[in-house]
């Protein structure tokens, strides 16, 4: 027998086996789906085997569910396509002794956990400073965002040059601390269900307490300059934006990427996309951003979700697990597997995987999860004991049973495929 035949009935027999593996599979995942637990909610779950491009299992793998953040798979795609190894802080421009800053939604700035200063020891350098920031299209708030929760740490409005994350941080060890400190005077310690005033930058905080508490700031043009001149007492606002910009560069691009996808930040998220706009022109617009992949990277797509945010805060988007697996194998494809599954939380391991899908010895599980009320997504990678690399999507809406549940239900399917294929 000639080598060539040899290496046909080897191939042969390689997908026979996997084809009788994925019927034992379905047939397992078919009788488990089929349970009383799913009656009452719509689910969605897809698994692909990348390297035999093979379709393990599907089931309403092509229907649109609300997705929560899973979302922010496409946004980190996004970013990892039109943004460079390292954050563009600001864009500027030097005319004799003053220097104009532009706003590219860099989200880093002074912010608690990154403290980029970048931008601040820019400014130092020369004795007139011009800021814009008014070139963000975007509202501070995306479609379909409730507006409950407008003093929510989650929901910080969205801005073309964040500072401090967008937030006001309190917390009381040996006494008060606040971060930006000339709000220190707005905190109250009158005791409301609220941390702050529904449209103005009042804050509410109870002096027993001493945990630290981030609260959106509400921004607009005055509170703006109120940061600003306490950074930088000579700053200048204004609106002309000059004709030639250069960029300077921040943090490591993956160290946001990681943050961001493992705590499932959906500040870092809006600004992503907004940062992402900054490549395409000077005008900032999440919108454009998503367009352009759409219409550009992702246009293969058989499902083209309706898609209005970068968190995935919003119900209005809608997307299927085809498209997740899809842009889940496009990264798999394009970036090595250590540094992608650096950038997704490990189950037991890291982020807001770690107290679920934990493996024996070592994480199987790198995926990113989305919760909203009555809907809970998990969407990534499986190890599988045999080695293989499985991608999926798994999808739960309009369920009525506690979230934990769902989610213990997942686990013992990710198990089964674990143990299984």
């Amino acid at each position: 027998m000639s080598p060539i035949n040899k290496y046909f009935i080897f191939i042969s027999i390689l997908i026979m086996g996997s084809s009788c593996k994925s019927a034992r599979i379905t047939k397992q995942i078919n009788r488990d789906l089929e349970t009383n637990f799913y009656n009452n909610q719509f689910t969605g779950f897809l698994v692909y085997n990348p390297k035999m491009k093979d379709t393990i299992y599907q089931h309403n793998a092509q229907k649109y569910f609300t997705p929560a953040s899973n979302t922010k798979i496409f946004t980190l795609y996004t970013a990892l396509q039109m943004l460079p190894d390292s954050i563009p802080a600001l864009k500027y421009n030097v005319k004799n002794d003053t220097l104009t800053i532009v706003g590219t939604g860099n989200p880093t700035f002074l912010h608690t956990y990154f403290k980029d200063s970048t931008a601040l020891n820019l400014t130092k350098k020369y004795k007139i400073v011009n800021i814009i920031e008014n070139n963000l299209a975007d509202e501070k708030f995306g479609p379909g965002w409730a507006w409950e929760d407008y003093d929510t740490y989650f929901n910080p409005e969205r801005s073309a040059f964040p500072v401090y994350g967008n937030v006001v941080t309190i917390s009381n060890l040996d006494s008060l601390i606040c971060t930006p400190s000339i709000f220190k005077k707005n905190i109250s310690d009158t005791i409301s269900k609220h941390k702050r005033s529904y449209n103005e930058n009042i804050f509410y905080y109870n002096p027993k307490h001493t945990d630290s508490v981030e609260i959106p700031l509400v921004l607009n043009r005055f509170t703006s300059e109120e940061i600003w001149k306490d950074l930088l007492p000579t700053v200048n606002f204004t609106t002309k934006i000059p004709s030639h910009l250069e960029t300077v560069y921040s943090i490591p691009s993956d160290t946001l990427y990681k943050r961001m996808m493992h705590v499932s930040d959906n500040f870092l998220a809006e600004q992503m996309l907004i940062m992402a706009s900054s490549t395409l022109s000077d005008t900032l617009s999440s919108k454009n951003a998503r367009e352009f992949i759409l219409e550009n990277h992702l246009k293969t797509l058989t499902e083209k979700p309706r898609w209005v945010d970068g968190s995935g805060l919003s119900r209005y988007n809608l997307f299927s697990p085809k498209s997740f697996v899809d842009v889940l194998s496009k990264l798999y494809d394009s970036i090595p597997k250590a540094r992608l599954f650096n950038l997704f939380p490990a189950g037991g391991t890291s982020g807001t995987l770690k107290k679920w899908y934990a493996g024996t010895n070592q994480p199987y599980i790198y995926a990113k999860s989305g919760t909203l009320g009555n809907n809970y997504s998990l969407s990534g990678y499986l190890i599988t004991n045999t080695g293989e690399t499985l991608i999926f999507s798994f999808m739960n809406n309009h369920y009525t049973k506690p979230t934990t549940e769902v989610k213990q239900n997942m686990q013992t399917i990710f198990e089964y495929l674990r143990n299984t294929y």
